[in-house]
Parts: structure tokens; sequence; C-alpha cells
């Protein structure tokens, strides 16, 4: 993945950078806050996202304009999960950068590194409400699963989905 400024102002996507992580936060917490997700604004996770994928196996990616960031996806191991499977984790745009095509390119990164971190299955948790990005998950190929991933604190979370890598 490519993290080189775009003379053009197109939209760029790279790793996480700890400059990053004050707007990451305040883009995280708004899009929480639009779709009515309840108790996990708390999450350390938030306040630190690079240094919460940080670790083996995880990466996080940001969407950027111009040096300004306009979101972000990342993945990771399923905390007490299988080892062969990932989670993808706090995917928010703003509201701006929506529509353009921006999910997909960051969902795509954070796939093909699963893929590349030896995962062989990635799963989700969202909700119901998130009419858009459930849209762009199934037509990336997730499918509906039943069973909640546990251990991952998305207690406010009633649709779960997995992908073959």
């Amino acid at each position: 993945m490519t993290d080189r400024e775009s003379a053009d102002g197109a939209v760029t996507i790279g790793r996480v950078r700890p400059e990053d992580d004050a707007p990451l936060a305040r883009i995280v917490r708004a899009g929480m806050a639009e779709h009515g997700v309840c108790g996990a604004d708390d999450e350390p996770e938030i306040e630190a996202i690079s240094r919460s994928f940080a670790g083996p196996r995880s990466a996080y990616f940001v969407a950027r304009r111009r040096a300004r960031v306009l979101g972000g996806a990342g993945i990771g191991p399923l905390p007490g999960g299988p080892a062969d499977a990932c989670e993808l984790r706090k995917m928010y745009l703003a509201p701006g950068a929506r529509g353009a095509g921006t999910g997909r390119r960051l969902l795509a990164a954070c796939l093909e590194t699963a893929r590349e971190a030896g995962y062989r299955r990635c799963r989700l948790a969202t909700m119901t409400r998130m009419e858009r990005a459930r849209r762009l998950y199934e037509r990336a190929g997730f499918r509906r699963v039943e069973t909640p991933i546990s251990g991952t604190g998305h207690a406010g979370c009633d649709r779960w989905y997995e992908l073959d890598l």
C-alpha cells in the first residue's frame, strides 16, 4: 500500500502514523455517535489507534487527502479466537469522504494485508442501522453469520459477518 502524498488532491491510503491518532479518534467517536453505538467510545484503542494496531498481524490504514485524515480501518487477531481468523475493526469515514470508493479501498487494503499475514478468515461486527457499511461488506463477499464474535466488546452490535480469505 502506498503512503505517498498525492499532488492532485486524490485520496491516498497508507499505514497509520502517531499523528493520525487525534483526527482518527474524532472521526471514530463522531461515527459512533451518528450511528448510536453505545458504551464503546471510551475504548483505549480509539485514543491511540497507531499503538493499538502496532502488534503482530495487525494493521491500520488511513485515507488522506492532502494530509487531511478522512478515516480508516484496521485488522487484527480475534481476542481469544482461532489463529487463522482476524477481525475488521474501527472502520469509520468522515461524512464527506463517503460514497466515493474510499471505504472500498480501505477494506481492500485490510483484506490484502490479512491474507499476507496468513489469516484465512475475516470477521466483523456491525449494526443493522449501518446500512451503507453492510452493503459494502456484502459486495466484498462477506456473508452474514448468526454467531456473535465473543471477547471483542461489541455488545451493541447485532449483525456479524465473515469472509473466507
